[in-house]
Parts: structure tokens; sequence; C-alpha cells
């Protein structure tokens, strides 16, 4: 009896660790700093506006563990993950040796997934993300990225501020993502076209900005924007009705919600 109570203890005390372990992909995503020569962008270690530590605070302050994942993503490298997100996968002109999506990384992906993975997809606009790769694997979730630009920032007149207001989004749906939130900044965002089992989360003028999927027992998520980075996260730059920063918190408790 002792050893079943001990097995079953070690059995949930793994689920509960892996449910907390957020992976950030830095295989696909491998910019370097031409001046440092080090890893840069929408990375856990990048303090820069560009760089994702606060997102990872956020993640570490809910009681998650964060950590980077180089290689390419494989059943054995993803056991572990509970969330895994890839953001901003490289061009060619991005990266020297950019790595792209295959279908052999998007079946160990997807499986992974089915198996109760929570997956993040964060691309961009289609100048700066790969997307025809990329879409081998976002498209077995019924999610297809397109090389259509939404939210283009307005210049604005010199000597005048920076129009963030045509970066908006106010009319948010009723989602656990929007909870308590009126507006959202996202800058140059590539639409999403959505099929079975893709549905649209945020959607103007028809067409999706974000789109979510449940596949098997997993959860996927996507939007065409690196969004949540250190420059619009919080208000660095934003002006203060802009609440990017409640949106975060919802996302970051969304997905460990439903990594259960």
């Amino acid at each position: 009896m002792k050893v079943l109570c001990v097995i079953a203890l070690g059995c949930f005390l793994s689920t509960s660790c892996s449910a907390k372990k957020v992976v950030l992909d830095n295989y696909y995503n491998n910019e370097v700093n031409s001046k440092t020569g080090k890893p840069s962008h929408y990375i856990w270690e990048d303090k820069t506006l560009g760089g994702f530590s606060e997102l990872g605070d956020l993640f570490k302050l809910k009681g998650s563990t964060i950590s980077t994942l180089k290689e390419k993503p494989t059943k054995t490298n993803l056991k572990d993950a509970g969330i895994f997100i890839i953001v901003d996968p490289d061009t060619r002109l991005e990266s020297a040796k950019p790595n792209f999506m295959d279908l052999e990384a998007a079946i160990a992906i997807s499986e992974w997934v089915k198996k109760g993975g929570v997956l993040l997809l964060l691309t961009n606009d289609a100048k700066n993300a790969e997307l025809d790769s990329f879409n081998i694997l976002s498209s077995r979730f019924g999610i297809t990225f397109n090389n259509v630009l939404l939210h283009p920032e307005i210049k604005a007149e010199k000597g005048m501020p920076r129009n963030y207001n045509s970066c908006a989004s106010i009319n948010l749906p009723n989602h656990p993502l929007f909870k308590g939130v009126a507006k959202i900044f996202l800058k140059e965002v590539s639409s999403i076209s959505c099929t079975n089992p893709a549905k649209a989360v945020l959607e103007e003028n028809g067409q999706v900005l974000m789109a979510e999927a449940q596949y098997g027992k997993g959860y996927v998520l996507a939007v065409g924007d690196p969004w949540l980075y250190n420059e619009y996260i919080d208000h660095a730059h934003l002006t203060a009705d802009f609440e990017n920063l409640k949106a975060a918190h919802n996302l970051v408790d969304w997905l460990l919600t439903k990594k259960k």
C-alpha cells in the first residue's frame, strides 16, 4: 500500500512539475546581436526592449520554472515541458543559418500537444518571420499564418508623439485573455486563417489576429505578433490607457489553467 502511495505521489509531483515548466524556443528564433555576438530578441535572458525577460518574470511569479530549448524539438526534449513557446521564426535575412520548421519537428510537437501539451505560437508579419515553413506546424491545428499585415503603425507627423492608437484593439471579445482588459496594443500582425479545429479569438473586420485550437488533450494559442515583449508588455513606451500588462497576466493564467 505504501509503495502504491509513493508511486501515486511521484506521478502527481511529476505531472505538477511538468505543468509548470515553460520552455521557450531558441532554435527557430536564433538571432544574434551583431555587437555582442550573443543570442538576443524574444528570449528570457534579454532585458532590452526586444527581450522576453518581463514575460518570463510573470511565469515565475505564478510559480512556473522557465527554460530554453536550443535544439530542434523532439519527443524526448519536449517530454517534461508543460508549455512550449515558439516566437518569430527566423528568415534568411535574420540568421546566417536559419532553422526552418519541417514535418519531422511538426509531428513531434503536435504529438506532444495531443498528449496534453500547451503550445503558444507568436509569429510576426511576413517580412520579419518565416511563415511558409512554419505553417507546416501550425496547419496541423487548423491555423495558417498569412502574408497579410494588419495593424500597421501610422507614422506620426514630425514633432508629434507616436500614433499608438493606430495599433490598438478595443472591441475585445468575451474571452479569459481579455478579462478586465479594454485596450491592447498589437503592431504589424500577420493575419490568421482558421479551419477545424481552430477558431478565432480576436477578429477585426473579418480578419483574425488571434486563434486557438483544442487538439487532443492539449491546447494551442496563436498570435500573428510577438506581442508581449518588453517594449510593449508594460508602459516603457505605451500610454497609460493600454492594458498589455493586464492581458499578459491573463495570458499566463490562461495557459497555466489549460495545462492541468
